[in-house]
């Protein structure tokens, strides 16, 4: 009955507004990762998260040709969404259209347009293509060439100072990209870039060929029994990241239930300007029998590091005692490191579905890295079980099962070390309304994974135990609540904490939306980490650092022409009875005219300390990701004008402004030292679909 009720009503619209599918909207990056993910509170490049997010709605999901863990990876949708889209397929055969999911229980007007720059409905033959590779590039039209420049306008340290210390390169950041592809078949794709102070020049000996870093991939799908081949730049992600967990991994945030689990996406191409954190070389993945895939890989990149002299250490004539992961090459002392040492990587992925219900989900993994020369870091009292010698691996094994509407998961692994990891964990819909979470992990303090980004509250998989929950309550289409508690432990010392120490992270929201024009939402969280501190004896102890913040959020979209966005965040911070606060104000105006977007922000901020630093997204050209960190006493303001003269040329420029208390002497630190209270900076950008 509900397939002859949707036919007739997606006939009808297609005799009244709709002729065919509609096409997919453009994903608004901002809102869609601050509603929905991270909480931005600490210094993360993401670049890489904008990169893999951007990878999700270029290749957009078939809903008549999908698996519930590939459901999952957009993480969008509870258990209970996902089985009742499933069994709906199933029972009455594939979608005619995106619209058909408003007849599916639990999938309502916000859920599918969330949805919609991610998803697709085809049939299988969709994807078919004719003619060669070369043929179907050539006439391939999501073809684009994009460039991109910005700077500093005011002066930095490092490019004003003579000695050897100097910036060495001009002050312009300058970006390009070609990519051609077309979904579930081909990507190609080419970046070119050079950060501010670099040089572009020809040096055969620093093997720099112009742009100081460039990255390629050829990635192909769905050849005869091979899902996927990349060669050149390539991520991997297996498992919950115990191993390998590169790609779109969101934190503890706003979504408390479906970003705790890492999505098994496997092999992706790379395009990122982060000069590490990727391999290079080939990897496929091989259906070997109905149930199997294999995944072999293999990688061999040029890395930064400082190579320093054995001295005392009889084992090795030289080492390296980090590796640097910047990717800046601005200085003599930079280029001196540059591509220094290499990795060697390689290793294999099996995987077994059961194709039968879908339910079931299980792998192996195992990664080798080598190193040209042996890492040895600086000895601290905290560092002791870090990572040491040129030769790594590690081995795991991880399942995820869909019983009813709970699904289980879980990886262990182990490294070369001795070390062990694993997390383990559930997401359930208790009901309609009602769905929790619960996480459990462990990592030993000699667990060592290069290419790991599992579950935590540190940013590496290692020394820390922990427990989280979740909840999400939905009572009704307007007002929905969320919340989670994380309960953490590291078992061995780590900087600033200078003995075992403990902590704990909790959140709670509440979102009200009384139509589609208007959300506003609340949002108070705590965290609780012990520090090191001296106490006049000079004696060091233990002491819990808690941070409150607290923000209030309103988006109110006028019309189609104008929104508006409001917020203030408050925090403070005490230390052993030392309390400091923090605020900011800031007023976002978008504003859409004919072939014009605008995109303005003023904000007022004053933290009396780093640690209240305040972070606020901001909307940035495509392709970009902003997420800067308002500290001290000051405004920031800015202008994004988007313009598209042709079907095929779109421009973008930007202009912005931190204008701080005059009594500001300079902003930045070393060679990034700014003279005065004024910083700013401008970009343009430009793509052109060929």
């Amino acid at each position: 009955m509900k397939r002859v009720v949707a036919t007739i009503w997606i006939l009808g619209l297609s005799l009244t507004v709709w002729a065919q599918e509609p096409e997919r909207p453009e994903i608004d990056i901002q809102t869609f990762v601050e509603d929905m993910f991270q909480v931005p509170d600490q210094d993360i490049n993401y670049d890489d998260l904008y990169e893999s997010l951007y990878q999700l709605y270029l290749n957009p999901i078939n809903l008549n040709n999908t698996t519930k863990s590939e459901l999952n990876s957009l993480y969008q949708l509870n258990i209970r969404q996902i089985n009742n889209l499933t069994d709906y397929i199933a029972h009455h055969g594939p979608l005619l259209s995106i619209y058909e999911l408003q007849v599916i229980d639990d999938f309502d007007t916000q859920t599918i347009d969330q949805l919609r720059p991610f998803i697709t409905v085809r049939s299988k033959g969709d994807y078919a293509t004719q003619g060669n590779l070369i043929q179907r590039i050539a006439k391939e039209e999501n073809t684009y060439l994009l460039l991109r420049t910005e700077r500093t306008l005011e002066n930095k340290k490092g490019y004003i100072r003579q000695d050897s210390g100097r910036y060495l390169g001009s002050p312009y950041k300058i970006y390009g990209r070609f990519l051609t592809r077309h979904t579930k078949d081909f990507s190609l794709g080419f970046t070119f870039e050079k950060d501010a102070g670099e040089q572009i020049i020809w040096d055969h000996k620093q093997k720099q060929y112009g742009f100081d870093y460039y990255s390629f991939h050829l990635f192909l799908e769905n050849k005869g029994n091979f899902k996927k081949i990349s060669l050149g730049d390539y991520q991997m992600q297996f498992g919950q990241g115990l191993i390998l967990g590169a790609g779109f991994n969101p934190g503890k945030g706003a979504e408390t239930i479906t970003t705790v689990k890492r999505g098994n996406s496997g092999i992706r191409p790379y395009s990122s300007v982060l000069e590490s954190g990727f391999m290079r070389g080939a990897a496929f993945t091989y259906t070997l029998a109905k149930h199997i895939d294999i995944s072999p890989f293999y990688s061999h990149t040029r890395k930064d590091a400082g190579i320093q002299p054995a001295g005392d250490l009889e084992s090795y004539e030289e080492y390296v005692s980090s590796i640097q992961e910047t990717g800046f090459h601005r200085t003599h002392t930079e280029r001196y490191k540059r591509h220094q040492i290499t990795e060697q990587t390689f290793g294999i992925n099996l995987t077994y579905n059961d194709i039968g219900n879908k339910n079931f989900q299980g792998g192996i993994t195992y990664i080798n890295n080598q190193y040209s020369v042996p890492l040895i870091k600086s000895p601290t009292n905290y560092n002791q079980h870090e990572f040491k010698g040129q030769q790594n691996y590690n081995l795991g094994v991880f399942a995820n099962y869909n019983w009813h509407n709970m699904l289980l998961f879980g990886e262990a692994a182990l490294s070369k070390s001795g070390g062990k990891a694993y997390v383990a964990g559930l997401m359930s819909s208790l009901s309609p309304i009602l769905s929790m979470s619960f996480v459990y992990r462990h990592y030993d303090r000699n667990y060592h994974a290069f290419y790991g980004n599992a579950f935590g509250e540190s940013s590496r998989t290692i020394n820390e135990t922990g427990m989280y929950w979740g909840i999400h309550l939905s009572p009704s289409k307007r007002w929905t609540f969320s919340a989670f508690y994380d309960r953490f432990h590291f078992p061995w010392l780590r900087y600033r904490a200078e003995a075992p120490s403990t902590g704990y992270e909790y959140l709670v929201k509440a979102q009200h939306s009384p139509n589609r024009k208007i959300n506003l939402y609340l949002q108070y969280r705590q965290q609780s980490k012990e520090l090191t501190i001296t106490q006049e004896t000079q004696l060091k102890k233990l002491a819990a650092g808690l941070k409150r913040s607290l923000a209030a959020n309103l988006d109110f979209n006028v019309n189609t022409y104008l929104g508006l966005k409001s917020r203030v965040q408050y925090s403070t911070y005490n230390l052993a009875g030392n309390k400091t606060e923090g605020i900011s104000i800031i007023q976002d105006v978008n504003i859409k005219i004919a072939r014009f977007k605008i995109s303005t922000r003023f904000a007022v901020f004053d933290t009396e300390d780093y640690e209240n630093r305040q972070y606020v997204y901001e909307r940035d050209l495509l392709y970009a990701f902003s997420i800067p960190a308002y500290s001290g006493l000051g405004t920031r303001s800015y202008i994004l004008v988007q313009y598209r003269p042709h079907k095929k040329i779109t421009l973008w420029a930007k202009y912005g402004r931190y204008h701080y208390d005059t009594k500001t002497e300079s902003i930045g630190a070393s060679n990034e030292q700014i003279s005065g209270h004024i910083k700013s900076e401008i970009k343009f950008q430009i793509r052109y679909k060929i």
